[in-house]
């Protein structure tokens, strides 16, 4: 039986942190950027951490 692989997106939109968290970028900010406020563009930049719901699906899906 071949060993599973990893999902080569996942590997490049998600990282985990040293507490076994997992790190992603928020969504909206790729374009009609001229309709968001300055400070909406802002907080999008910054990034945050994976729902607790979705975790154990990226977990599997990054093959951890």
């Amino acid at each position: 039986m071949p060993k599973m692989k990893s999902d080569s997106g996942a590997k490049k939109r998600f990282k985990i942190t040293a507490s076994g968290k997992i790190k992603r970028h928020k969504a909206y900010k790729s374009h009609i950027l001229t309709s968001k406020s300055r400070k909406r563009k802002r907080k999008l930049r910054q990034s945050t951490l994976v729902a607790k719901s979705d975790e154990k699906r990226i977990k599997m899906i990054l093959q951890i």
